[in-house]
């Protein structure tokens, strides 16, 4: 497959689309930012753009439009609790850096 998804992330992406009351499924992009070139992006998805791709992953919609599905090609998308902080991890396997802060990184 193409992309993947950990229970945790499932879960967690089930349990946001839950509490907001709609939506299709979540979307995965890019943006250009930061030192290193690219950021993720994710963002509730309601509507189908005519260039993007669909997944279903564990019952969750994951859509990637097709300009970032090259740079998404293989990823994990991963939930994390560590202490106090939580929030998602892309385990990318295009990513050949990141910047310091780890806001973004370059292919």
């Amino acid at each position: 497959m193409a992309i993947s998804m950990t229970p945790a992330a499932a879960d967690r992406v089930r349990s946001f689309l839950a509490n907001r009351g709609k939506g299709l499924g979540l979307r995965l992009g890019l943006r250009t930012s930061g030192c290193s070139g690219m950021a993720y992006v994710i963002e509730f998805v309601d509507e189908l753009n005519d260039d993007d791709e669909l997944y279903t992953i564990d019952g969750v919609n994951i859509i990637i439009d097709a300009k970032s599905f090259i740079y998404l090609q293989g990823i994990e998308l991963d939930f994390v609790k560590e202490g106090l902080n939580e929030g998602f991890q892309f385990n990318n396997p295009n990513a050949k850096g990141e910047c310091g802060c780890g806001e973004s990184f370059t292919v």
